[in-house]
């Protein structure tokens, strides 16, 4: 009654983090509203984090549509005649570390009473405020339009991989399907399929050079402006198809070899993780920072005349059934090197390879174009926010 053919979104802490949520991942009747004390939340309504796990506790957003969340969000409605709420909403992004050293208990939850307790700094004047807000959200829906880009272009890659090398419906010599057409498969006995003739099954390790990230102690750790530090990216940095650089653990660059040093266009990819959820995801490095990575992720130096090709695969539901059935372990799930080097991938033929490669080699570049650019953008933003909030960068009220 509560959840089946749900119609209202319904808001968990685990969306909570992006500026703005225009859609919850799930949704509830209008009977579970009429028959309990949930709240519909109107458009621009602040939601604060209060449970989570990592680094969940103390984000925020701003609802973009009405809706529903469960307890551990705190909602705050603005008043539009004392303050904005956008410049509400970043001034609690300066605050998040406040914000969470409030947290109580054995699982350090945030009270909402200390939360309608804290004390918001603002302008008098609500056109100050706004004019501070439109600086900061300039920036953040440029990033945001990037972010959108490469979403597209992501998912014009798949298509496309799906339509030519699980369909088989790459175009032939006459610009036909090739499967739709007719044209010859046979059966490959390593892959217990039909693939098309003259196509053929590599071991991935021929593909690709991989190795184990760095080992390091908590006591080796430096502190991010420390001549001799490099930063380290562990695996709560790599979503699928996405590295941040948010979080970095610092270390000695002494102990990092040549080899546990990314390159542009490397892909890294999780190897150890207490949950099969995480294990084997995997991004493109996209970035010109030197940075390396932690022992719990292996990076994949893959040939340049297979790189966007493979790393395409790695998006796809065969590569992830096979990481979900060789996973090793209990409490602890385990990739191991040799998994992937013994990985068996199909190669298509020289032509629809080299094809591939050029269609998507604009599109990952666009991508990496752009992320650089959302890293720029998100520096210049961090360093105006704080600046902006405190009053040591003025923002003139005058229309």
């Amino acid at each position: 009654m509560f959840w089946e053919n749900g119609t209202i979104p319904w808001l968990k802490t685990e969306q909570l983090g992006e500026r703005q949520i225009f859609e919850a991942n799930e949704k509830i009747t209008e009977y579970a509203v009429k028959e309990t004390a949930i709240k519909i939340f109107p458009v621009n309504t602040l939601s604060i984090a209060m449970y989570g796990e990592g680094k969940t506790r103390g984000n925020v957003s701003i609802l973009k549509s009405p809706m529903t969340t469960n307890q551990a969000c705190c909602n705050i409605i603005v008043d539009d005649k004392k303050a904005d709420f956008e410049y509400v909403y970043y001034f609690l992004k300066t605050q998040y570390n406040q914000l969470r050293a409030l947290s109580s208990g054995i699982r350090k939850n945030l009270n909402s009473n200390d939360i309608k307790e804290y004390v918001i700094r603002l302008p008098e004047e609500l056109l100050t405020q706004q004019k501070i807000a439109a600086v900061l959200s300039a920036l953040d829906s440029k990033i945001e339009l990037n972010n959108r880009i490469n979403a597209e272009l992501e998912a014009i890659a798949k298509t496309l991989y799906d339509y030519w090398f699980v369909q088989f419906d790459f175009p032939d010599q006459d610009g036909k399907p090739y499967k739709t057409s007719g044209g010859k498969m046979v059966f490959n006995d390593e892959l217990k399929r039909e693939i098309p003739i003259g196509w053929e099954v590599k071991r991935f390790g021929l593909l690709s050079n991989i190795a184990r990230g760095v080992t390091y102690n908590r006591d080796q750790v430096l502190t991010p402006n420390d001549k001799k530090a490099l930063p380290i990216l562990r695996a709560t940095n790599i979503n699928d198809g996405e590295i941040d650089l948010d979080d970095l653990i610092y270390v000695p660059a002494n102990l990092v070899s040549v080899g546990q040093r990314l390159q542009k266009f490397d892909v890294l990819i999780t190897m150890s993780s207490g949950s099969k959820v995480h294990i084997g995801k995997n991004a493109f490095y996209y970035f010109d920072k030197e940075i390396s990575f932690g022992a719990f992720c292996s990076k994949l130096s893959i040939h340049k005349d297979y790189n966007f090709y493979i790393f395409t695969h790695l998006q796809s539901k065969e590569f992830k059934k096979y990481i979900a059935n060789v996973c090793l372990g209990t409490n602890i799930n385990n990739l191991t090197n040799e998994h992937l080097t013994n990985y068996r991938l199909l190669i298509p033929s020289a032509e629809q390879l080299e094809l591939f490669q050029k269609m998507t080699q604009g599109f990952y570049n666009r991508i990496a174009n752009n992320l650089i650019e959302n890293q720029q953008l998100a520096e210049l933003r961090d360093w105006l926010l704080p600046m902006l909030m405190n009053g040591q960068i003025v923002v003139k009220a005058e229309a």
